[in-house]
């Protein structure tokens, strides 16, 4: 997860413009600000020019090719250290090989499903928590009547203390610690329950549920843990 005070940045490089679409908005609806292109040399001169969260870097691409962007970005800029997620077709072992020693953190093979692709995102992301945390002055978090402490992970709700079960507290930090941003209901699985795969969609409506009766003056007219409709969850502004 990014520092709370900013939105991640992504920058996506696939030459297939349906599976780009297919990108753009499964990470906008994790809360990333996405850049694209679908050619080499101007996906080399964004990363050259913008610091980025992460990179998805497609294999085959016109041009120039994807091991020779991922060796440019390694060689230096703003991105030398940002997590790169390689795509390709290819499944033999030598392309996987060429991809990783190239300077990719991690490698997918199409076709990918979503869930496959937000978990590697995920795992990405939290490899470079610890870099990402530094920039986090203090482990308190205060949101209008909520306070969070997440190092010894106490709520307090309008000054007095409540009970968060672990999933309780991580969703809340989460959407919390960033104010407005939309979590899908995919998203919220994957950040706060990882790689448990007896889950589903409804846990996080029964999670979201319980929390609004433990941290809302009204749970049915909520104020901090909205819906977004068709979409997910956020918490307010």
């Amino acid at each position: 997860m990014a520092a709370p005070t900013s939105q991640r940045r992504v920058l996506v490089v696939e030459d297939d413009a349906s599976i780009r679409e297919l990108l753009r908005l499964h990470l906008d609806l994790a809360g990333f600000t996405i850049d694209e292109t679908g050619e080499g040399r101007s996906a080399l001169e964004k990363a050259r020019a913008t610091p980025f969260d992460l990179v998805l870097l497609d294999l085959m691409l016109p041009g120039l090719d994807g091991v020779s962007v991922c060796r440019a970005i390694r060689n230096g800029g703003p991105n030398v250290d940002t997590p790169i997620l390689m795509l390709t077709a290819r499944e033999g072992e030598s392309d996987k090989v060429l991809g990783l020693e190239s300077g990719a953190d991690d490698y997918l093979t199409k076709p990918f499903g979503v869930r496959e692709l937000m978990a590697r995102i995920g795992a990405l992301m939290r490899r470079h928590q610890p870099r990402l945390k530094e920039v986090v002055p203090s482990p308190v978090l205060d949101a209008g009547d909520l306070s969070l402490d997440r190092e010894r992970r106490t709520a307090t709700v309008r000054g007095g203390r409540i009970e968060l079960t672990k999933q309780e507290f991580d969703l809340l930090y989460l959407m919390a610690s960033r104010p407005g941003a939309v979590f899908t209901r995919a998203a919220l699985l994957q950040e706060v329950w990882s790689d448990d795969t007896y889950v589903t969609d409804r846990t996080v409506d029964t999670v979201i549920s319980r929390l609004r009766r433990k941290i809302e003056r009204d749970p049915q007219d909520p104020a901090m843990l909205l819906t977004a409709w068709g979409v997910g969850y956020k918490f307010a502004d």
